[in-house]
């Protein structure tokens, strides 16, 4: 499926731009854009693709998608086929990746935005008790108008920005170039893992541009990634291998040697245990 860049313009040069629709199902094909989106399911089911994550959508899903992430929703097949009944309706609220910048960059009180933002560009799908309390502010972004909707906006996102009450949808490799790290150590880290995951990683290697002894880089890692390094080379392995899958240009075992694996049945086991689906099944999900 091929992917398209949507240019989205914001009318009479507002900050934000609104959208609530209802239709027979969901329309716009695999794309991205630049601007940050947030987007409320009020009514309809299917499958949601972003980035390398696929999974299925609901009433009263609310999903953040950070800046030139790719994404798209499809209804449920019932939606294609039905006469007329069936609808699909929904909020998205979408405004400038570089929205309130400055504030962010400077201001204490934008920082847990700030932070939401960098998390979103993984995407991020709220939980249920989250998305009930932020899902009435949306309805009233939706209605507002002028300053009133920035403000509104704004108390949206600081409700998102203090829950931890999510989960991260893409894998490693869609965000790894956006984190924020402070150590120089780290840094050369996630350059080397960057450029050589499709290749052997050794934990010695690695441990070796950090300047620590094996086992103390594995704390120090696990500490800092939140996973330990196997997990996080294959999480960027599976993101890239989900990359060449939809492309449709390669069999599942070039990907498999192409996205640094060296077995085709571990590559299999991984890719099922990352993405729940085999590569073949993930394919044809992309597909239909």
């Amino acid at each position: 499926m091929k992917m398209m860049h949507e240019q989205v313009d914001f009318p009479g040069r507002s900050a934000v731009k609104v959208k609530w629709r209802e239709m027979p199902h969901f329309t716009f094909p695999w794309h991205f854009h630049n601007e940050i989106e947030l987007l409320y399911v009020m009514e309809g089911i299917g499958t949601s693709f972003v980035a390398d994550d696929i999974q299925k959508f609901q009433a009263g899903d609310l999903v953040l998608l950070g800046s030139n992430l790719p994404h798209f929703w499809r209804s449920d097949e019932s939606y294609l086929n039905d006469s007329g009944t069936l609808k699909v309706k929904y909020i998205v609220i979408q405004f400038p990746s570089d929205f309130f910048k400055e504030q962010i960059l400077h201001c204490p009180e934008f920082h847990l935005i700030g932070e939401l933002f960098d998390r979103s560009s993984r995407g991020i799908r709220f939980s249920k008790e989250i998305t009930k309390k932020a899902s009435k502010k949306i309805i009233k972004v939706n209605k507002a108008k002028g300053l009133k909707r920035i403000l509104l906006l704004l108390e949206t996102l600081q409700i998102l920005a203090q829950t931890d009450e999510y989960r991260l949808l893409a894998g490693e490799l869609y965000h790894n170039e956006n984190h924020n790290f402070t150590s120089n150590r780290l840094t050369k880290v996630m350059h080397y893992l960057n450029t050589n995951y499709q290749k052997k990683i050794e934990l010695e290697k690695v441990a070796e541009i950090a300047n620590l002894h094996p086992s103390a880089f594995c704390r120090y890692f696990k500490e800092k990634s939140g996973k330990s390094l196997s997990e996080f080379v294959n999480d960027m392995r599976i993101s890239y291998a989900c990359r060449l899958i939809t492309e449709g240009k390669m069999s599942v075992s070039q990907i498999c040697f192409e996205s640094g694996f060296n077995n085709l049945s571990n590559f299999n086991r991984t890719f099922k245990k990352h993405t729940k689906f085999t590569p073949s099944n993930y394919f044809m999900e992309f597909n239909k």
